[in-house]
């Protein structure tokens, strides 16, 4: 019977009900003595209690019975999640990463936890400050068993297949070109249809919010009707056999068994949801005379560090677009920088690297390691007559941006056997056109 709907808006004070159970949520009170239907009371908070109302989350879940009903959680061997940050020596080059390679279902059969593996990272989840990348390569649904985060907020980023995926809230289906956040302890499971592959930024510490706009104005950017919010729905559902609720806590996972879905949530209010967002409705802003404007100008979501200004992490995109500046070299110029730049690439050609850099791979420049156009993208940058183009057309990248410096895994440099070691390469043939007598 279920049609997937959304209600639409960022950071919303949203309220919805299961239309099986009209009424179901209290009025006018949060917690009264008896709920409707016989539900159990639960508040699922986001944010200190005594946090300024702009950045206060929270929401009433009305449940069939409440989260607290589970055996004891115990140490669960799954997956590839680590936050030791030690594990190899650090490596400042310029890494990048052929696409990372999805197992055989009959072979190997991973689902969406079983497949998640940390490519990189910095901080530590104890000290509420941080952030990982991982990658999560899966063939199978998850069954009778879910994951909620302890430690974080996850924004997935699939890249390869659709996930349906069903939260306390409700179920979202997102595909590639579409971004889904799923917030500190919500629970949520994931069925794919096929061999399915994608990047998660986890952040510590902090929420995503929307950037704010300055000399921009009103509108631009992510606007907030875009992101999607599911609606109420739940399963009344036993599970004699056991249904598994995992938790990463501290970087590492833990289970509990319990003989329910934890998806039993007849209504819901508040404005601390799972949501979604399509990338094709960024309003791109750019230059229309000369020159660069920073890619900050890209940037879909921010996790605000405490230093006014400076990102824990952006979520920044370039999507496709019209190039009209004057007298510049339009692709991305050579850089050097203090924030830590992954990029993963969902779908199309990368401009300035249109070789080597492919869907479902990654690269990483660390902290003032150079980087930018390849020798191929300058000589025909530096040549091409400059009148209005299509940037971009059928692609997007994307960028995990973070002021800190991110050390990579043991599986990243070594054990996922995807890393290009032959990337440097790509810059040997730049040559010197130095000329002292030409000005």
């Amino acid at each position: 019977w279920f049609i997937l709907q959304y209600m639409s808006g960022f950071g919303n004070e949203h309220v919805s009900e299961d239309p099986r159970c009209p009424g179901a949520l209290p009025e006018g009170q949060n917690n009264p003595q008896v709920c409707p239907y016989g539900l159990y009371a639960e508040q699922l908070s986001g944010s200190a209690f005594t946090c300024p109302r702009p950045t206060n989350k929270r929401s009433w879940l009305y449940r069939i019975l409440p989260s607290v009903c589970h055996k004891p959680f115990r140490p669960f061997e799954g997956g590839h999640l680590t936050h030791n940050w030690d594990e190899v020596e650090p490596d400042p080059n310029q890494l990048r990463w052929k696409p990372f390679e999805i197992p055989k279902a009959p072979q190997n059969k991973l689902d969406f936890v079983s497949g998640l593996h940390t490519l990189c990272g910095a901080g530590e989840p104890r000290g509420r400050n941080g952030i990982a990348v991982h990658i999560f390569i899966c063939n199978t649904s998850m069954l009778d068993r879910c994951l909620y985060n302890s430690d974080g907020d996850f924004l997935i980023v699939p890249q390869q297949g659709k996930l349906l995926i069903t939260t306390e809230f409700g179920k979202m289906l997102v595909e590639p070109n579409e971004i889904c956040v799923i917030q500190q302890g919500m629970r949520f499971s994931v069925e794919v249809f096929g061999e399915t592959r994608g990047y998660i930024l986890e952040v510590y510490g902090a929420h995503f919010e929307l950037p704010d706009l300055g000399p921009i104005g009103a509108n631009g950017l992510a606007n907030p009707r875009d992101f999607l919010v599911p609606v109420a729905w739940y399963e009344d559902r036993q599970v004699p056999g056991g249904y598994t609720v995992i938790s990463k806590y501290q970087g590492k996972l833990f289970a509990a068994q319990q003989d329910f879905s934890p998806f039993n949530v007849v209504a819901w209010h508040g404005n601390y949801t799972p949501y979604k967002y399509h990338l094709e409705n960024f309003m791109v802003i750019n230059s229309v005379a000369f020159d660069h404007a920073d890619p900050s100008i890209f940037t879909v979501l921010t996790a605000k560090s405490t230093r006014p200004g400076v990102a824990l992490a952006d979520f920044v995109i370039f999507p496709p677009r019209w190039g009209v500046a004057n007298n510049t070299f339009r692709p991305p110029y050579y850089h050097r920088n203090c924030m830590s730049e992954f990029m993963g690439l969902i779908k199309g050609h990368y401009e300035a690297k249109e070789e080597g850099f492919q869907p479902g791979g990654a690269s990483l420049h660390s902290m003032m390691t150079p980087h930018g156009p390849d020798a191929d993208c300058f000589e025909k940058a530096s040549k091409a007559k400059l009148e209005p183009e299509r940037v971009a057309e059928g692609t997007m990248a994307f960028m995990f941006e973070s002021s800190l410096s991110l050390a990579v895994t043991k599986w990243g440099l070594h054990t996922s056997n995807r890393l290009d070691k032959n990337y440097y390469k790509c810059w040997e043939p730049l040559k010197s056109h130095f000329n002292p007598k030409c000005k």
